[in-house]
């Protein structure tokens, strides 16, 4: 990784992730979009505890999303100037009280204000996560494990919310989400203060050009809108195809097992194999599963494609993003990231709303969002650096 200014392992550790901050990046990113990994969930009780129209529910999840990403602009200053560790407590302090505050609210413009508050500190600790991850050794494995974790608490969250909402209410998810945020706080020192000069590193490696820079950032966003695009209507794609709302939900549920599973295979290859292989791999399984969509499926050709692209989708992701890491030099674009991803997961079900609806239908959509993944590798190739670099130094 070529730098003037990078984060890198402390001494004795520059084969692998500290375990703490393994455990910290795990933990945080999971926390920071509990809501969103749990929506179907706390969506369905909103409706029935508050009676919100499904226009006030997508617009107080657009708030949770946009307030993540808009974590992206304050931390372009605060990166390299403010100690990590004062950003981490901060962060998951306010955090923790805003979703106390939450499961005391009972007007939903206050929930609005408040849900905003929390998820920008969420999307702080996310910036956080991604920026140490890019840092380690094996960046591919830890994101791998980044995505794991969101992924098991999702599923988690899914399984236990609705029994719990019939006996406590909405509160419930806010205070499990402080709960967990005032256990985890003493994780907050397994960040490292920020970033510090390494002039072996940077003698050896001149910094990315922008333009690839670039690169990376668009293969990101139109990444997300493709899979954003899919997953979003994606029982429309079974129920146009007269598949029964029993075989697509059975169908969906098996296709998140296979997104932990590709998670996890990711993270058990982690560094040990060249990543272009496996993005080209991914990439193609991906662009197959959105193929295997198209003219109206039946039960076996839908399951199959659903779970080859979830499959995929995790398990391509950490190699995206670690392939990126190598192109950072101080933070500040992996930091970008945070804001690509929030923008790609809403741009895709906008524009695909929009082409099944003026151009088309499904197919529209499928064709979108294969052009999209079609880009994304592209962009990814464009990107992505000749040589691999390395992380040598210490941590400040």
């Amino acid at each position: 990784m070529s730098s003037d200014s990078v984060y890198v392992p402390p001494a004795g550790t520059i084969l692998s992730c500290p375990p703490r901050l393994l455990m910290a990046i795990i933990v945080f990113a999971a926390i920071a979009p509990g809501i969103l990994m749990t929506a179907p969930a706390v969506a369905a009780q909103l409706a029935v505890q508050w009676q919100l129209t499904p226009g006030q529910i997508g617009y107080l999840f657009s708030t949770e999303l946009g307030a993540m990403s808009i974590a992206t602009l304050p931390a372009w200053w605060w990166i390299s100037r403010i100690n990590w560790r004062q950003v981490a407590m901060l962060a998951a302090l306010v955090f923790l009280a805003g979703n106390l505050a939450s499961a005391l609210s009972t007007d939903f413009t206050l929930l609005l204000v408040l849900r905003f508050i929390a998820s920008l500190a969420g999307g702080t600790l996310m910036i956080l996560c991604i920026t140490c991850a890019a840092g380690t050794a094996n960046p591919s494995r830890v994101y791998a494990f980044w995505v794991l974790g969101q992924l098991l608490l999702g599923m988690l969250g899914l399984l236990v919310l609705p029994p719990l909402f019939a006996h406590f209410g909405l509160m419930v998810v806010y205070l499990i989400l402080a709960a967990i945020m005032l256990c985890c706080l003493p994780l907050v020192c397994a960040f490292p203060n920020g970033f510090r000069q390494a002039s072996s590193t940077s003698s050896q490696f001149p910094p990315a050009p922008l333009i690839r820079k670039l690169y990376a950032v668009l293969a990101v966003l139109t990444f997300y809108i493709s899979l954003s695009a899919v997953w979003t209507f994606i029982g429309n794609i079974a129920a146009t195809a007269g598949l029964s709302l029993v075989q697509s939900g059975q169908v969906l549920a098996a296709a998140t097992l296979f997104g932990i599973i590709g998670a996890g295979g990711a993270a058990m290859i982690g560094a040990r194999r060249s990543h272009k292989p496996l993005l080209w791999i991914g990439y193609g399984l991906l662009i197959a599963s959105i193929v295997l969509l198209s003219q109206n499926p039946w039960l076996i050709r839908f399951t199959l494609a659903a779970v080859m692209f979830k499959f995929t989708w995790t398990f391509v992701l950490p190699f995206i993003l670690a392939r990126i890491a190598g192109l950072d030099n101080n933070g500040k674009l992996m930091n970008s990231i945070n804001l690509v991803i929030g923008g790609g997961m809403a741009i895709g079900p906008t524009l695909a709303g929009y082409l099944m609806e003026s151009s088309g239908g499904i197919s529209a959509l499928l064709a979108g969002a294969l052009t999209c993944a079609l880009l994304s590798l592209l962009l990814i190739s464009l990107a992505s650096p000749r040589t691999p670099r390395r992380l040598t130094g210490v941590i400040r």
